[in-house]
């Protein structure tokens, strides 16, 4: 009997921690926002900032940090975090993740102090006197939520609404309780501020000039775009200290003016710009509430935007559980179980990332201003203007995800990319910061970029508008396509020499442009983009002329540039081959002749066949992505093997699916994702490029990739999770992989709504009406599933319909 009740009890025990377990598992995936870790990224490149943001906010309170020893500028990194800084000099109200260059926006910083303002914070040894040190210890960060315990004794808190920010500071009671304005001091400078302080009604509004992104790598580039209006409300009554312009401190003013400046390379010098601070009791009110309204449309707008979002009596901790509330709305469109802690982390956290940008760019009225800086409304099917789209980084995965989610979003953002072009004299901007074209990167993004988005099912924008204006950009050269201004990097002409592309069919050297090998693929992609839209707007004619010239790559592969076989590289006008070599990086943007070789993505077999046939080509990628001794090459291997932390290697590991070898897919995909996403503040080891790099783990982890630019059909890898329900307008998509994990990555049976399917890729229809997935999983690989010539995804070739 004793056994017997000893046994039930156990078997009791056993039931009720389960339960607790299924119970503690289902309010974790009621709560994906629980499992993001924004400090992710934020070193090693990652460029990432972890502070408060909506989806796609315009409003990002973060903070500011000083820089690392050594480095020459004065922001510890781009984004204005770096996990390896112990200072912070500020917390700002607008931010861009994961870009290069040396920072982009970092709009009007706020810092709390418990010092007297005595010098001039302009100067440049009054730096380091206004900042604070701090503590990872003292430090946390969570979707929407940020907070502090700075080393000056304040705890500074950040949330924030669409268009607002949210900020609560506690001061220690025994100390002085200032707050510095730092209008000027965007973060990479400022050519006009202006602040002003009004004690009797609690708030300090002002404006900030600015621009600049890469502008320091071109002298004919230091200029500013964009002017961001803010007003921010305090709940406790203050005084004015005083206000700064350059070196000269003025106590008891209550406005002030003068920007940075760029200096005379680029970048703010030291001793320029002005602000403000403001004076607390704190012996009476030591927590001090702050609700901040933005525009870049005017003053009186951020006022609206603040009276709409966060209004008076709002208490910061509602925003915190809005701001919450919102993300696990929008995270909770793709819901995963099973796998470790760290992995689901790592992928809630890549979501998070891939849905940060671009950025609401309107206000609550609808107004917005443009690239022509005059003031537009929004209308007819569009619900908001989006801005910070980085052409050449997203069109790759980060524009399909946002709109396979909220099809709504991306036909915004399609609208949004052909008013910016509409104000900006018909040029499609690659890089587009605010209201600022400001030709970072090479190529033309923007028709890939556009198509994408209607395949992926963001048709509610003008797509006849949109092919119209790329149709005559793909085939008109502009002055500014002759230009050689801002090359190589910020060059002005949407289709830097579009002239010589039309005559020589490829990109010779010494065009305008960045990288003229690299720019032919890109030219190439951009001409594909062209060719679809072309399709869904049934112009056959145009159809068939750009699909044969996104075949013009070709061109540029020479059979004998090397006697393991052909390479794209550089060519001269005359037709002649000048000296190559696979690891150069001449002629390429941030990649090598042997990295840039594979990105025809859309014409995989057309690529096998000039290096000799299927067979010659996966020898060629089994190189790639190994080492001589058989180890994995896939990131930090040098030029002649595979760089996956960055976009011109990102779609190779897919193309073994083309050659009848998905397994290899499998196998390489899942070391990238290993090797390079973890849950560690250097878990992203490059930029994150406005979420593209995220956005690829991200599609990488479902099991499937959009490996074509412009289209739908999405490219099968294998799932790291047993089961992922992704949630859309138009259909819901359930991903079951029992046993799914990490070291099990190899595909040995599918089924595609309950029928065995041996295809490695499914169709543009399924990707829209969604339907379900049954994987069977190993570790060892089953070389014959997805291996039939037949199975393989289409290439499109100029003859392909």
């Amino acid at each position: 009997m004793k056994q017997r009740h000893l046994a039930r009890a156990a078997r009791r025990f056993a039931l009720c921690a389960w339960s607790a377990l299924v119970f503690a598992g289902a309010a974790r995936a009621a709560e994906p926002a629980a499992h993001v870790n924004p400090f992710i990224g934020t070193t090693n490149g990652g460029n990432v900032f972890p502070g408060a943001v909506l989806p796609f906010g315009m409003a990002a309170f973060s903070p500011e940090q000083t820089p690392l020893p050594g480095r020459r500028f004065p922001i510890a990194a781009p984004g204005g975090y770096e996990w390896r800084s112990i200072g912070i000099k500020g917390f700002s109200l607008t931010h861009v993740s994961g870009t290069g260059c040396t920072g982009a926006s970092g709009d009007i910083p706020l810092m709390p102090i418990t010092t007297e303002v005595s010098t001039s914070p302009a100067l440049d040894y009054a730096f380091t006197a206004y900042s604070s040190l701090f503590s990872h210890a003292d430090e946390e960060a969570s979707p929407g939520y940020y907070a502090v315990k700075l080393g000056n004794g304040v705890k500074a808190e950040l949330s924030a609404t669409l268009r607002t920010a949210a900020g609560r500071f506690t001061y220690p009671p025994d100390r002085p309780a200032h707050l510095l304005i730092r209008t000027s001091d965007s973060q990479i400078g400022s050519s006009d501020a202006q602040v002003k302080v009004d004690p009797e009604h609690r708030t300090v509004s002002g404006q900030v000039t600015s621009g600049n992104f890469c502008g320091y790598l071109a002298p004919d580039r230091h200029e500013s775009y964009y002017t961001l209006y803010f007003v921010a409300e305090f709940d406790q009554p203050f005084t004015a200290g005083g206000t700064w312009v350059d070196g000269e401190l003025k106590p008891g003013s209550t406005e002030a003016r003068g920007g940075t400046t760029y200096g005379e390379r680029g970048h703010p010098p030291g001793g320029k710009g002005s602000g403000a601070w403001i004076r607390f009791d704190s012996s009476k009110t030591p927590v001090v509430g702050v609700r901040v309204g933005i525009s870049y449309v005017s003053e009186e707008n951020a006022r609206a935007n603040l009276r709409a979002e966060n209004p008076a009596g709002t208490s910061f901790d509602t925003v915190r559980q809005a701001a919450r509330r919102a993300w696990n709305d929008r995270l909770g469109q793709i819901r995963i179980t099973g796998g470790t802690e760290d992995e689901r982390t790592v992928f809630y956290t890549a979501l998070y990332h891939s849905l940060l940008h671009p950025n609401v760019y309107s206000d609550v009225d609808g107004r917005y201003r443009g690239f022509d800086q005059q003031v537009h409304q929004v209308s007819g099917q569009q619900k908001a203007q989006y801005a910070n789209f980085s052409g050449w980084d997203v069109y790759r995965s980060q524009v399909q995800l946002v709109t396979w989610l909220d099809p709504r979003i991306g036909a915004d953002i399609a609208q949004s990319l052909l008013n910016q072009a509409q104000q900006n004299g018909g040029v499609w901007d690659r890089w587009t910061h605010n209201t600022g074209a400001t030709g970072v990167m090479n190529g033309d993004p923007s028709p890939p970029s556009v198509a994408a988005i209607a395949a992926f099912g963001g048709t509610g924008f003008d797509l006849k508008g949109a092919y119209v204006s790329l149709l005559k950009a793909a085939t008109v050269p502009t002055a500014k396509d002759l230009s050689k201004k801002g090359c190589p990097v910020l060059c002005v002409g949407q289709r830097p020499g579009l002239d010589q592309w039309l005559k020589l069919h490829y990109m010779p050297v010494d065009a305008p442009g960045w990288g003229m090998a690299s720019d032919t693929l890109e030219m190439v992609a951009a001409d594909f983009g062209v060719a679809e839209l072309a399709r869904r707007a049934g112009d056959t004619r145009n159809f068939r002329r750009f699909r044969e010239r996104a075949g013009w790559w070709r061109n540029l592969f020479n059979p004998k540039a090397t006697p393991e076989g052909g390479y794209i590289q550089p060519r001269n006008a005359d037709g002649t081959w000048p000296a190559f070599k696979p690891e150069q990086d001449d002629g390429f943007v941030e990649g090598s002749g042997a990295q840039y070789v594979w990105m025809v993505p859309f014409d995989a077999q057309g690529l096998f066949d000039a290096m000799g046939g299927t067979d010659k080509a996966v020898a060629r990628l089994d190189r790639f992505f190994r080492k001589e001794d058989g180890s994995w090459a896939v990131t930090k291997s040098g030029p002649l093997h595979a760089e996956l932390d960055n976009e011109p290697s990102i779609a190779a590991p897919w193309l073994y699916a083309f050659a009848g070898q998905p397994w290899k897919t499998q196998a390489v995909v899942r070391e990238a994702m290993r090797r390079i996403w973890t849950n560690k503040p250097e878990g992203i080891s490059g930029n994150d490029d406005l979420g593209q790099m995220s956005s690829w783990y991200v599609w990488s982890a479902l099991g499937m990739y959009p490996v074509i630019p412009g289209r739908a059909e999405l490219v099968l890898g294998s799932p790291l999770f047993p089961e992922a329900v992704i949630t859309r307008p138009g259909g819901t998509l359930t991903i079951r992989a029992p046993g799914a994990a990490m070291d099990s990555p190899y595909v040995t049976a599918l089924k595609v709504n309950g029928k065995a399917s041996t295809r490695p890729w499914l169709p543009e229809s399924f990707a829209l009406a969604g339907g379900t997935l049954d994987f069977t999983l190993s570790k060892t690989p089953d070389e014959r599933w997805g291996s039939a010539r037949e199975d393989a995804p289409p290439s499109f070739g100029p003859k392909s319909r």
